[in-house]
């Protein structure tokens, strides 16, 4: 909980992306307030939640000391991305009955407690790895659309399998993240201890959009892959009958030059 708050007082929350993993094991901190996700107090009085599938959210810290603790973090990320992606929320402490997400404004709730915390930061973490995800799945589509313009206009397929392949794998990387090892659609750890958050947590839900972009992201990987898979089939069709026609080609002149040299044989006669 942070210590001393005033109605009114707002902390900033900023989400970011900053690699494929964080490695969150033998993590030392005296000022350790949960291990799922793994959150502890920095010392300028700030808040450092970290997530393992690459997402650190920073709660009431500066510019410089976000710099700071991103620099000391570096060791930790695992395949570290040179743009990080991010986001940002304000948490507002309101003098009400309960807590409030406002469309577009700061999120009101009635204490900054640790619980609630978390759960910010769990929403805006999922946000993030989605926000990216979503970025990645636009540029498949931009590499797919030459191809069934091709196809569509002048009935021509692709000639380059391994595109086609990469094209599969960066699919099947976003299905693994969403459904894997970011599980957006799971509810945080928190609400296991306070349910009464859950009205809270439905809210951040909603004002993200957490779950309708997890649908559109399925059914965008799943037209990717369809379209992938119909393409590299039609390359392998077509590749299969080369080689059909040059079997074909090397029987018939085995068969010529073995009648040649019956004929040449019989004329030698």
């Amino acid at each position: 909980m942070i210590a001393s708050a005033e109605i009114g007082q707002r902390l900033t929350i900023h989400a970011l992306l900053v690699g494929d993993r964080l490695n969150t094991t033998n993590l030392e901190a005296r000022d350790m307030i949960s291990t799922t996700p793994a959150a502890f107090r920095v010392q300028t009085g700030g808040i450092a939640v970290l997530f393992r599938y690459g997402v650190t959210v920073l709660i009431g810290l500066k510019p410089d000391e976000a710099t700071a603790f991103l620099t000391a973090l570096k060791p930790r990320i695992t395949s570290e991305f040179t743009r990080y992606e991010e986001e940002a929320t304000e948490l507002e402490l309101c003098d009400g009955a309960e807590d409030i997400v406002q469309p577009g404004g700061p999120i009101c709730v009635t204490a900054f407690s640790t619980d609630r915390l978390l759960i910010v930061a769990d929403a805006l973490a999922k946000s993030t790895v989605l926000a990216h995800d979503e970025r990645r799945v636009a540029a498949v589509f931009d590499i797919i659309e030459p191809f069934a313009r091709e196809l569509a206009e002048r009935g021509r397929t692709p000639r380059d399998r391994k595109a086609m392949l990469k094209l599969i794998g960066n699919a099947l990387l976003v299905q693994q993240r969403v459904s894997g090892r970011v599980a957006v659609v799971e509810k945080p750890d928190a609400l296991w201890d306070k349910p009464e958050l859950e009205r809270l947590y439905a809210r951040l839900e909603d004002e993200y959009e957490l779950q309708e972009r997890v649908e559109a992201l399925d059914r965008k990987l799943t037209v990717i892959a369809e379209t992938a898979q119909a393409l590299t089939d039609m390359i392998d069709t077509r590749r299969s009958l080369r080689l059909e026609w040059a079997i074909v080609v090397l029987i018939v002149f085995e068969i010529v030059l073995s009648l040649y040299q019956i004929l040449a044989g019989k004329a030698g006669h």
